[in-house]
């Protein structure tokens, strides 16, 4: 019995141990999962919250993106409604000429709206001195033309790689410019008003490639119509030699005075070389006479050592003051 009891009492302290294991191990996981599940909560909305602002930025750059786009396409569309409009294309092609000259020469070296005949003002005219200095000008002419549909048939048929109708927008592109050309011919050249040709400004670089691709095309356009095609580089480079030619004829004509004055310089200096001269001698006249009147010093001054030397009797009888010495002892 007493062994019956002591595995009883044992197996009831078992019990408790166990039930208060459990008690405290269930506690523990209770305070394990409260703080996993706050841990959990706080990294989840502050994950959400950054995920929602990072959203959120992106999309409004999104929006800003598609509003700068809309604007983009806007600006596209008017630039468009522009090249598509013939006087448009023209005054888009004049201001773009306009701008290059005005960047390159002074106002006083091109002309705006320049008259050559009497019902005929070409858009723009770079004035060449003359040689003679009269202060008049020779006139070369400068056109713009921009054959916008020509053009871009050119682009879609290569786009489309189609020979045939490449072949036939080159064609008729080369009509075109060449129209364009013996319009300019026969309008703006008008020597000795002009010069014996005159430039066709095309503003695109890409629409000039294509032109000078035209085999032949550009040296029968200059012998048959005396009209130099240039694009916005070449057209730069040929108002930058005529700047540079206007300074040698400004430097060769001031270049006559600058030999006037030297003329001028060069008589001054032989003058001043004559006076220099007379100047010269004068000072060595001086210079003479300031040793005659040394040499006379010298002697005035030996004279008068003499003079100091002698007896005071002596000096008496040089001054006859022994006579007058006599003459009273006698009265």
């Amino acid at each position: 019995e007493s062994l019956k009891k002591l595995k009883e009492t044992i197996a009831d302290t078992l019990k408790n141990e166990i039930r208060f294991l459990q008690e405290k191990n269930e506690k523990k996981l209770e305070e394990m999962r409260q703080t996993v599940d706050e841990k959990l909560q706080s990294t989840l909305e502050k994950r959400l919250s950054e995920s929602f602002k990072t959203v959120s930025s992106q999309l409004e750059n999104v929006y800003k993106g598609l509003g700068e786009m809309n604007n983009l396409a806007k600006d596209v569309g008017d630039l468009k409604k522009v090249l598509s409009n013939v006087k448009s294309r023209g005054v888009f092609g004049e201001l773009q000429l306009k701008n290059l000259l005005e960047d390159i020469l002074t106002k006083e070296q091109f002309e705006e709206n320049a008259r050559i005949k009497k019902n005929f003002s070409v858009e723009f005219a770079v004035k060449i001195p003359s040689k003679d200095d009269n202060g008049k000008h020779i006139l070369l002419p400068i056109d713009s033309k921009f054959p916008r549909e020509d053009y871009e048939k050119i682009l879609d048929a290569q786009q489309k790689s189609d020979p045939v109708l490449l072949e036939k927008s080159v064609k008729a592109l080369a009509d075109r410019i060449k129209g364009e050309a013996k319009d300019i011919f026969e309008k703006y050249i008008n020597p000795p008003e002009t010069t014996d040709f005159a430039l066709l400004f095309l503003p695109s670089e890409g629409l000039f490639a294509e032109v000078l691709r035209i085999p032949g095309f550009f040296e029968d356009i200059r012998k048959n119509y005396n009209i130099v095609i240039t694009g916005p580089t070449t057209i730069t480079a040929i108002l930058n030699s005529l700047q540079m030619g206007f300074r040698t004829l400004a430097i060769e004509k001031r270049s006559h005075e600058v030999w006037k004055v030297l003329g001028s310089v060069k008589k001054e200096f032989q003058t001043f070389g004559e006076n220099l001269a007379k100047t010269r001698k004068k000072l060595e006249e001086a210079a003479d006479n300031i040793e005659k009147a040394e040499k006379r010093t010298q002697i005035i001054g030996k004279k008068l050592k003499e003079v100091e030397a002698s007896s005071a009797q002596e000096s008496k009888a040089v001054l006859g003051l022994e006579e007058e010495e006599e003459i009273q002892e006698d009265i």
